[in-house]
């Protein structure tokens, strides 16, 4: 029981510290200096933005780029950046103290009794994560602003704000844009296209990737089994979505049909990017095929990388159930992955959050085509998007009524919330069973 309780607090801590952002942000975005025009927001669009914001996902029920003021586009960034290193610094600390457990409680021990903070680890860490996606993100931002800028004629102050903006946006796997129909107009661009899908995979690495990588980017023998299966299964699920996405909307009229080939294959590239959680759009998802929609919704739902901006189950638990059922088909007694042993528990673990994943957007689909009337495929698209808090969106969130609103708002924050907490609990739970049921094997198929 007393296991139980040190596993249980920081999740609760992390929950808390989420919902407490969310209320002060709901706060400052219904003040009437934080909407254009005569008025406030009303509570509904104040709390739905914020949840959207600070759970990183970006699904919106107003235009962000009209509706709100300079102030309240402020508050979004702000809520966006806070939210997506709140979540790096936690999922970090939940795999140190995981990997680490004895080590680290002994140390935490030590400094109670002697009334130190012997804590210089944890700083260092913290502070390499906001040191790595502050430097990530000037980057991007500098590439931006001077594009637009420079090649769209935008006065300095407001280029290097758009840059800012969208590059936070990215980096986080946000998708909120400061223009009225995402990127769309800038369909073509490919520095504008690459910068963002840059900084939106490199957030959905997850700092723990990012961090091996800079210091072993040339000695891969050195990488850790969690950076070979982000980075081989991010890239293989970057390829099938580029090519699912352009080759089904190629002919589409209404999305890629109208333009240039090359323009049409950088469009596919990315929106297939957009899928790692990001929900940023440069052609109409609206307008997009019922296969291409269903497609996404699969890439959404799997989402990035662990201990990072993304969202979804995460590539690495994708990548352990896949191996798991290459074992299961070769008739191994154990699963091997990349030539190390998986371990039992996390075979458990990652069945767990994925049927827990599925049950909780299928019975939220089935809720949201009952309440709203609508067909199922943009329902699902929209359940999976805001639960892998994506924000790529058919267009139907601002229609729906506010239950339905609300419903979504629940979706983005237990995708959030509910899956690093549920990881973290797996994780660090641990029930000693003194004896042993006698085995017994039912039918399978």
């Amino acid at each position: 029981m007393h296991a139980l309780r040190h596993a249980i607090q920081p999740t609760r801590v992390v929950a808390i510290g989420f919902l407490g952002a969310i209320v002060v942000g709901a706060l400052l975005l219904a003040l009437p200096i934080a909407k254009a025009g005569p008025g406030g927001a009303t509570w509904n669009e104040a709390l739905f933005t914020a949840v959207s914001s600070v759970s990183i996902t970006g699904l919106t029920v107003t235009d962000t780029a009209t509706y709100w003021t300079g102030f309240g586009h402020a508050v979004i960034i702000l809520l966006v950046q806070l939210g997506g290193l709140g979540i790096m610094t936690f999922a970090t600390f939940v795999g140190l103290i995981v990997v680490r457990r004895i080590s680290l409680s002994a140390r935490l021990t030590s400094a109670t009794e002697n009334r130190s903070l012997g804590m210089s680890d944890a700083k260092s860490i913290i502070r390499g994560v906001v040191i790595l996606s502050f430097l990530i993100e000037g980057v991007i931002a500098i590439v931006l602003s001077l594009q637009f800028g420079l090649a769209y004629g935008y006065q300095p102050l407001e280029a290097i704000w758009l840059g800012v903006f969208h590059s936070v946006s990215a980096f986080n796997n946000a998708g909120f844009s400061l223009f009225d129909a995402s990127v769309m107009g800038f369909v073509g661009d490919p520095v504008i296209n690459v910068a963002l899908a840059v900084a939106t995979i490199l957030g959905g690495f997850g700092f723990p990737v990012l961090m091996q990588l800079r210091k072993h980017l040339w000695t891969p023998r050195l990488w850790s089994m969690n950076t070979r299966l982000v980075l081989a299964i991010s890239a293989a699920l970057l390829a099938t979505g580029w090519l699912f996405i352009t080759a089904v909307e190629w002919s589409n009229p209404r999305t890629l049909g109208g333009l240039d080939p090359w323009t049409r294959i950088l469009a596919g590239f990315f929106q297939s990017v957009q899928t790692r959680t990001s929900g940023f759009n440069s052609v109409d998802v609206g307008a997009m095929q019922d296969e291409t929609l269903f497609g996404m919704s699969v890439l959404m739902f799997i989402g990035g990388g662990p201990a990072g901006t993304s969202g979804g189950i995460k590539v690495t638990t994708f990548g352990v159930l896949f191996f798991i059922l290459v074992a299961e088909i070769r008739g191994d007694t154990a699963v091997n992955v990349f030539g190390k042993r998986l371990s039992r528990a996390v075979h458990r673990e990652a069945i767990t959050v994925v049927l827990l994943a599925v049950a909780f957007v299928a019975a939220s689909t089935v809720a949201l085509m009952i309440m709203t009337g609508r067909s199922l495929t943009p329902i699902l698209f929209e359940a999976v998007s805001a639960f892998a808090t994506t924000g790529l969106s058919t267009g139907i969130t601002p229609e729906l009524d506010w239950p339905a609103q609300m419903l979504l708002c629940l979706l983005m924050l237990v995708g959030r919330i509910g899956t690093i907490t549920l990881a973290s609990s797996l994780a660090l739970r641990t029930r000693t069973i003194m004896y042993q049921y006698p085995k017994e094997r039912p039918v399978i198929g």
